[in-house]
């Protein structure tokens, strides 16, 4: 099964996870919020699967491009 990366557009801090490991997403899912110039920017999913790995929480920071999740199709 291949694996596509969840990555974030904007710096900033994650506010909120919508799913969890294991869940199923389709593509265009909300997969995290990260809140960035006191704005919740979403962070969907490029394709439908399971996700099989979440790799951040609640309050961490991240960067720009940086990978977030591993949706397997």
């Amino acid at each position: 099964m291949p694996e596509i990366r969840i990555v974030t557009e904007v710096a900033g801090r994650v506010c909120a996870l919508a799913v969890q490991a294991g869940a199923s997403v389709s593509d265009g899912d909300d997969v995290a919020f990260i809140e960035a110039m006191k704005m919740e920017i979403p962070v969907a999913s490029p394709a439908a699967g399971k996700l099989k790995s979440l790799l951040v929480k609640i309050d961490d920071v991240v960067a720009e491009g940086q990978t977030i999740a591993i949706v397997e199709t």
